[in-house]
């Protein structure tokens, strides 16, 4: 028997490309992982908060529909790229914004 040696991983995307791929893709969802209160001062439009710095963060992804694309978020792109290694390790399609919401130039979605 062969062991599957499929190693996944994710795109880091910059902010047009990451954009024009959340527009296409209809099970994507915006995840800004940064605290509420970052969330709160300035975000994403349409963009979900699960705060990777929460005690509860891992089972909240836990909870994540597997049949859907994450798009994940923060302020400059460190911790949104460390969740999506968790979260390509978990079985889930994600990309990341490179430079986070500090190089995202306004689009809306």
């Amino acid at each position: 028997m062969e062991a599957n040696n499929t190693t996944r991983s994710f795109e880091s995307l910059g902010s047009k490309e990451f954009l024009e791929k959340l527009i296409a893709t209809p099970s994507g969802v915006l995840v800004d992982v940064r605290t509420e209160e970052e969330f709160e001062s300035e975000r994403i439009p349409k963009s979900i908060n699960i705060d990777v710095m929460d005690i509860s963060f891992i089972q909240k992804i836990s909870e994540l529909d597997k049949n859907k694309t994450y798009f994940v978020y923060c302020r400059s792109g460190e911790r949104s790229g460390s969740v999506c290694s968790i979260l390509v390790k978990q079985g889930y399609d994600v990309y990341n914004l490179a430079g986070g919401i500090s190089n995202w130039t306004g689009e809306t979605c």
